[in-house]
């Protein structure tokens, strides 16, 4: 079986990982550096605590393997479990929280509703008053993007898959509505099967098939900010649900700071006008803002705390904030569309991708709400809990 991967980020590099491991004949198409998309500038959240029960057995199958990365990968990913924490401040979202904390515990979750001052023993800083409730989960954490990234890319190599970079795919073939391959750099390749996973492009890359996919890329910034009162490593990833406001220790006291705010502009990339022109830099309105509100929500961000970095990269959205996976038309595969989640669903897309292609079928999870059709019929499963 030949297939043909387009973009060379976390979910490209698992899904050639995965079919090469079973016997593909792979090649990766990156038109920049593997993960110079999206990965590379991922804050590298691993969480279960998802809205939806596709979303969060996405998340327990990749876990499995970002728990066991270092023993079968040889690279050690920086993985580290100090929990999320989402915290509300409407009535209406923490009793959103009692559903979805039953379906996640249904599933095997073990997330836990809390009122704010519980909140508080995981996140000391929480303004407690500032919320009504919360929920908190001890095997939610984070990894490292770039380190899990070169851990798939040398595995899929190893496997026998080639990786190219600097290679940009600029047209897919069709023979009778079927995908028969793709051309790069001028040379035509046949293959079986090409796969999407071009990231905030896959819009661009679809419509090279004559598939419209409703995937938008959305700019979003973080800071490195040393906050006024340092902010211990075991404090969780803390989400302000209701504001949009997240933040994370990081080493030595420091934190990464996010956020998407009402109001605030889009500044999606046009991809096709200028696929890589949206700005990587952080606007310092932005960034203020961003530590304004995360002092609302925790004490460590007071008028004392300092920006040390920042950066801004692309989100892949789509209108319900779930991925679009699924052979679209025949010989081409999807795998797009995470809306923020593509660095902590890569293990599970992998496999399923493999799936897909080798077997006809996915088993691992089941998809069958995450196929493109759904934004024609109208059968939508919106993701609630998005940073």
């Amino acid at each position: 079986m030949n297939v043909a991967i387009v973009g060379g980020g976390i979910v490209g590099l698992a899904s050639a990982y995965y079919l090469a491991e079973r016997g593909a004949t792979v090649t990766v198409y990156e038109k920049g550096s593997i993960g110079s998309g999206s990965t590379e500038r991922s804050v590298g959240g691993i969480r279960a605590q998802f809205s939806t029960p596709v979303n969060v057995e996405l998340s327990l199958a990749s876990m499995e393997i970002w728990e066991t990365f270092e023993e079968n990968f040889g690279v050690d990913i920086a993985y580290r479990r100090p929990g999320y924490l989402f915290a509300a401040r409407e009535a209406a979202t923490a009793e959103a929280f009692e559903e979805q904390v039953a379906m996640q515990n249904e599933l095997g979750v073990p997330s836990e509703l809390l009122d704010p001052e519980e909140a508080t023993e995981y996140c000391p800083g929480l303004r407690a008053d500032e919320f009504v409730g919360a929920t908190y989960s001890p095997t939610d954490g984070f990894a490292d993007p770039h380190l899990a990234l070169q851990g798939f890319a040398e595995a899929a190599r190893e496997a026998g898959a080639e990786i190219h970079t600097k290679t940009g795919v600029t047209e897919i073939h069709r023979e009778g509505g079927e995908v028969t391959g793709i051309t790069a750099e001028g040379e035509r390749e046949d293959a079986d099967f090409v796969v999407n996973a071009a990231g905030p492009w896959a819009r661009r890359v679809a419509e090279m098939a004559d598939v419209d996919l409703p995937v938008a890329p959305k700019r979003r910034q973080m800071i490195v900010v040393d906050p006024e009162t340092p902010v211990p490593e075991d404090v969780p990833l803390t989400i302000d649900l209701d504001t949009g406001s997240h933040f994370r220790p990081e080493r030595e006291g420091k934190a990464l700071v996010g956020g998407h705010f009402a109001g605030e502009t889009e500044g999606d990339a046009d991809p096709d006008q200028n696929p890589d022109g949206f700005d990587r830099n952080i606007d310092l309105d932005w960034a203020a803002e961003a530590i304004e509100r995360a002092g609302d929500c925790a004490a460590y961000f007071g008028q004392e705390s300092e920006i040390r970095r920042g950066w801004a990269g692309l989100y892949a959205v789509t209108p319900d904030h779930h991925p679009i996976v699924g052979e679209t038309v025949p010989g081409f595969i999807n795998a797009v569309g995470f809306s923020g989640h593509g660095f902590q669903h890569a293990p599970a897309t992998g496999q399923i991708v493999a799936e897909l292609v080798l077997d006809g079928e996915a088993s691992l999870v089941d998809i069958s709400a995450l196929g493109s059709d759904r934004f024609e019929t109208g059968e939508l499963v919106e993701e609630r809990n998005v940073a």
